[in-house]
């Protein structure tokens, strides 16, 4: 990630337009804290990806506050490609001066020169993919399989600069770390996936608890100790060892990949 910061001032000159990505269930948390330092002052929109899975009331209060310290946001749906040709009729609108520019000291138009930028795992590759209308790079659901810069023709008007998923040196904020490894943006050895599992039975019993009924049959959790939570949904959920003996490994496994793939519903994790 250092190698990649590193690399992305060293050609940001060479770049008219910034396209950063969030994921739209934590359009906080996936945030990167430094990409000022990085992007300097270049014109940017905001793609908050994964609209599908998401609880849009409380997106849409993220997308208004972004609106309001002056961010073009754009809300796609990767899976449908639902907005995705919002990026491109977004792009031409804040770039509308630089080609007037152009236009003023004679210069040709030229293709934009786009840098995407994200952390690891808010659907970069799959947004690019979708961009050009066809499989340009690698997919895949865990962080890193970006692994280094590189430049894609995406269409006749832009060029887009790929860059691995990139995280700040240290995360302060716990429940930003939380928030980054229930979504799989960290790699599941930085924290306990139980201690993850659990955060997420919280926060979903706090705030979605008719889907915690709905998936597990779960009405009940006892936040000073989960066994029964866990009992309840590995015998839900088949999650069963020999001697008829719940697996808590295996749900804990479960409850993320539950949550990623949208088994919990919509949801928003960032207020």
């Amino acid at each position: 990630m250092a190698k990649t910061k590193r690399q992305i001032k060293e050609k940001i000159d060479l770049i008219d337009i910034i396209y950063e990505v969030v994921d739209s269930r934590i359009p906080i948390s996936s945030k990167i804290k430094d990409i000022d330092d990085l992007v300097k002052n270049k014109p940017r929109i905001l793609i908050m990806t994964k609209s599908d899975l998401c609880d849009l009331n409380k997106t849409n209060k993220h997308i208004k506050y972004y609106e309001s310290l002056g961010y073009k946001v754009v809300l796609v749906d990767l899976i449908s490609n639902k907005n995705v040709d919002k990026i491109k009729s977004a792009t031409d609108e804040v770039l509308k001066e630089l080609n007037e520019k152009r236009e003023a000291k004679g210069l040709k138009k030229r293709n934009y020169r786009a840098l995407i930028i994200g952390i690891p795992n808010v659907g970069k590759s799959t947004l690019i993919n979708r961009l050009a209308g066809k499989k340009v790079v690698g997919v895949g659901n865990k962080p890193g399989v970006t692994k280094q810069l590189s430049w894609i023709r995406i269409s006749k008007d832009v060029d887009l600069m790929d860059s691995p998923g990139i995280l700040w040196p240290k995360i302060d904020d716990e429940k930003v770390g939380l928030n980054l490894a229930c979504f799989s943006a960290i790699k599941e050895e930085i924290l306990p996936i139980d201690e993850v599992a659990c955060y997420i039975l919280k926060y979903m019993f706090i705030n979605y608890k008719e889907n915690l009924k709905e998936r597990y049959g779960l009405e009940n959790i006892d936040f000073e100790d989960f066994t029964y939570a866990y009992e309840v949904i590995g015998r839900k959920r088949g999650c069963i060892l020999r001697g008829n003996e719940v697996d808590y490994d295996k749900v804990s496994a479960l409850i993320v990949r539950d949550l990623n793939e949208g088994h919990l519903g919509k949801v928003t994790f960032d207020e």
